[in-house]
């Protein structure tokens, strides 16, 4: 019994890594893939929780290796996730879940066809600037990077099975939650997880 993938994508400053983490922290069952990426930790990140901050001659390495199951170079920085920790643990019938670009959904989507795509507005791009205004941590001009970034990234909307709209992060939350338990009660996966039950009923 294989596990389910899940990708978790949005345009920087909606939400997406605060979503993930309390997703992870009500969800025991699912288990998440840390990316690589050569870009320099941010205050409080950690190497190997946030991310696998690596130099960009060993990213690249990895790369040539076919060693990622996607990468995408992202406002000058270029990240990955690796392929052989994903494809171990959906073999041993772990749900996992991807942060990841549109760039890298797409990738992953080619390999893994039954990939459920999650995708997190903003409720407008005012609300966007301001809240990457407020995060304090890029100057004006990423800034204007990333919104023009994130207009981009919105016209992939269409690609994913899911939105999500965050303008009130426990309902946000309770959206997500949501959309992993769906998920989890479709007919094939019942009874696949549940083989026995069904035999003894059908």
């Amino acid at each position: 019994m294989t596990g389910h993938l899940f990708i978790v994508s949005a345009p920087s400053g909606a939400g997406k890594t605060t979503l993930v983490r309390l997703l992870l922290e009500n969800d025991a069952a699912l288990g998440v893939s840390v990316s690589h990426c050569t870009r320099a930790p941010r205050t409080g990140e950690q190497d190997g929780r946030e991310y696998h901050f690596v130099a960009v001659g060993e990213f690249l390495d990895q790369v040539a290796a076919g060693g990622f199951l996607e990468w995408a170079e992202v406002h000058g920085n270029y990240y990955g996730t690796a392929r052989s920790v994903v494809e171990a643990a959906l073999l041993a019938g772990q749900d996992m879940l991807l942060e990841i670009d549109w760039q890298g959904a797409q990738q992953v989507r080619k390999l893994f066809p039954a990939a459920i795509g999650i995708f997190i507005l903003p409720p407008s791009l005012t609300e966007l600037e301001r809240r990457l205004r407020a995060r304090a941590t890029d100057g004006a001009e990423t800034i204007t990077r990333r919104l023009a970034a994130a207009r981009e990234e919105l016209r992939h909307v269409a690609e994913f099975d899911y939105v999500i709209i965050n303008e009130d992060l426990q309902r946000a939350l309770h959206d997500l939650l949501a959309v992993i338990s769906a998920a989890r009660l479709r007919y094939a996966t019942q009874r696949q997880r549940h083989s026995t039950l069904f035999a003894s009923m059908l």
